[in-house]
């Protein structure tokens, strides 16, 4: 078993706003669901996306021609100035959180990496006090629970899913980055060299960009 070392005050402080952003948006995700099943028992159905709520919801409170009442149009009314509310307190976060990242050198190094921004930047930091108590990239990704569980025996491997051990939202930051990366990919070349072969390539391809424009 590996032992993380104790966070500093600073890292705890910046772990507490990440819980509680993880929070907001699960509430404002399940105000959302409640808002569109609601919804959808007077026959308006709106798209999933919470963007597309937020910009048919107001409109369908002042249409007189579906079949909202006025006692259910007040409860809409309210229901969407709570959406407000958290969306105000979500931002709120994320302006701290983009705040502690600027300020912060071991976020910046981290963000470095293809799909990692602010956000799983910090929650990385946040998560472990020293990146020293890790030999290598490979024992964090046992840490944090992103390598395949194991049921081998007699000399023969077999492999299952991913273990999911450790810090489930930590780990769900770094599968969105990395299917983030994959989405947006274009050059697949690019992306199957190594970090350090990488930074060269694009090193020498500005190199050779600032020489054709003198």
């Amino acid at each position: 078993m590996r032992f993380v070392p104790a966070k500093k005050i600073e890292q705890q402080d910046l772990q507490c706003l990440h819980r509680v952003r993880s929070r907001l948006i699960g509430c404002r995700t399940q105000l959302v669901n409640q808002i569109r099943g609601l919804l959808a028992e007077y026959g308006i159905v709106l798209p999933q996306h919470i963007a597309q709520l937020r910009r048919h919801l107001p409109a369908l409170l002042e249409d007189d021609g579906n079949e909202l009442t006025f006692s259910t149009r007040h409860l809409f009314h309210s229901l969407y100035e709570e959406l407000v509310e958290l969306e105000t307190k979500i931002t709120s976060a994320d302006q701290r959180i983009e705040r502690a990242f600027r300020e912060n050198a071991e976020c910046q190094r981290i963000a470095a990496v293809e799909g990692i921004g602010p956000v799983t930047a910090t929650a990385v930091v946040a998560a472990i006090s020293d990146g020293h108590a890790f030999r290598n990239g490979r024992q964090f990704a046992a840490w944090v629970g992103l390598v395949p569980r194991q049921h081998s025996s007699g000399g023969k491997t077999q492999l299952l899913g991913i273990s999911k051990h450790g810090d489930p939202y930590l780990r769900t930051l770094l599968v969105h980055g990395a299917r983030s990366v994959v989405y947006r990919a274009q050059d697949q070349d690019r992306l199957s060299q190594p970090l350090d072969q990488r930074q060269t390539t694009e090193t020498g391809n500005s190199k050779s960009l600032r020489r054709t424009r003198q």
